[in-house]
């Protein structure tokens, strides 16, 4: 069964349009609460089910969140509120409070008009299919309000932020703390504005926070993840020894070593792996995506390490990770994922794991990854139309057979709609920065000519 509503990371628009309208995010409420209530959930009698909310600092997350406990109540349905809150606090709270499910509302690293809806099962993992297909179709019928003794009440955890910096904190190693570094952290005046300063203060560190002052509207806004310029050259200013950048909603990470110069997800990973191969604790190999460059492939393979590429997205980074049963994982945007640690890919989390690796090694950031070259790589986002046919226009997959000629074997083309927006990514990688270059505008353009 296709889903109409559910992308690859929950639903996902523009506020204001379908389905990002307080009208269907009540009946999606509504819906979820519905499919809950007829889960076998081994609740006490006279208990309700429980879902937790958690948000970033987008200003339509005040309106979306009303509506979501508006349908969740109608359907019976308790709810536990955080406030602004990482999408992977969501996800451990989840799990920590024994919830039923919990339900994000976010647009991650998306601009400030933008707004989703993204569900965790009880275990704090990301919504089955089958519950998610299930859920789409409880949305076709009408909403029938329970009796006013049976609707579900909602309640503020007040220590929610210090129950997951705690969390946060009791995954890096008891015999380290970072005492004498200097590191700048960008929060892209997200939802981690309040939550990864004092994570690394509490360890040691001396932190410089910058995008800590949300308004509503500034999210991702010139800084964090998507833009971290700001945060190179803090590091600089600062004389810090490294810098730390998350995205809107605190599950992606890039770094940036003493010089200001960036590393992006892949050099990340390429450092908890390699840390982890030597000592002993990797438990299996590493999956990456059809993104992840192909230097952090071969880098990986001269040290004989397992390497296997999923699908983009991070659900079906997970899925490989489980049915490989390896414990490490992520995407070249920065999302990796520690199974050991976590259950979802969390920023703070992972950006602990490379702090490890240079606490136990003594060595800074920029020798950690010495050793890997990455590809140059090109990708250009191509705005398009809603479901743009991309496989079945001639011209494009004319210019991609062109370019993958081009390259021969030291290269690769690779074209995709976006899971979470109207968009194309075009992404080319070579040897040849120029080559590489020329071949990713070729076909952006062919694109752009396409949907016009």
């Amino acid at each position: 069964m296709s889903r109409r509503y559910f992308g690859t990371d929950g639903v996902r628009g523009r506020v204001g349009e379908a389905p990002i309208t307080p009208d269907f995010v009540m009946r999606l409420g509504y819906a979820a609460g519905k499919v809950l209530c007829g889960l076998d959930l081994h609740l006490s009698e006279g208990t309700h089910p429980a879902v937790l909310i958690g948000k970033d600092t987008r200003i339509s997350g005040y309106m979306l969140e009303s509506a979501l406990q508006a349908g969740l109540s109608a359907a019976g349905v308790d709810i536990l509120l955080t406030g602004p809150m990482p999408t992977p606090a969501v996800a451990y709270l989840t799990r920590a409070l024994r919830a039923q499910a919990g339900i994000v509302i976010s647009a991650s690293h998306n601009p400030f008009e933008d707004n989703g809806i993204k569900f965790f099962s009880a275990d704090g993992s990301k919504l089955p299919d089958a519950i998610e297909q299930r859920i789409e179709a409880a949305l076709e019928q009408p909403m029938q309000v329970r009796t006013s003794a049976q609707l579900g009440k909602a309640r503020r955890i007040n220590d929610a932020a210090g129950r997951y910096i705690e969390f946060c904190k009791s995954t890096f190693p008891n015999a380290f703390d970072l005492r004498g570094l200097r590191i700048v952290v960008d929060c892209a005046h997200g939802a981690a504005y309040h939550i990864a300063p004092h994570v690394f203060h509490e360890l040691g560190a001396e932190v410089v926070p910058i995008g800590v002052q949300p308004d509503g509207l500034n999210i991702n806004d010139g800084c964090g993840s998507m833009d971290p310029r700001s945060m190179c050259r803090a590091v600089l200013e600062h004389k810090a020894d490294l810098g730390i950048a998350f995205d809107g909603d605190g599950d992606r990470v890039v770094m940036a070593d003493s010089r200001g110069q960036l590393l992006d997800g892949d050099q990340l990973l390429y450092i908890i792996a390699v840390h982890r191969h030597r000592n002993g604790t990797l438990q299996g190999g590493v999956v990456g995506t059809l993104m992840t460059n192909l230097g952090f492939e071969h880098a990986l393979d001269r040290l004989g390490i397992p390497f296997a590429r999923a699908k983009v997205g991070d659900r079906y980074v997970l899925e490989m990770m489980n049915a490989n049963r390896w414990m490490l994982g992520g995407e070249n945007s920065g999302h990796i994922i520690c199974l050991d640690k976590h259950t979802s890919g969390d920023g703070i989390i992972a950006a602990l794991q490379v702090l490890a690796a240079m606490r136990d090694t003594g060595e800074p950031l920029h020798q950690l990854v010495a050793d890997i070259t990455l590809y140059p790589q090109v990708l250009i986002n191509v705005a398009v139309q809603k479901r743009f046919d991309l496989e079945g226009n001639a011209a494009i997959q004319a210019e991609v057979k062109a370019a993958e000629t081009a390259l021969g074997g030291s290269g690769r083309v690779l074209l995709r709609p976006s899971g979470t927006e109207p968009k194309v990514r075009v992404m080319v990688e070579g040897q040849q920065q120029q080559l590489v270059t020329a071949w990713a505008n070729r076909i952006a353009d062919a694109v752009r000519a396409a949907a016009c």
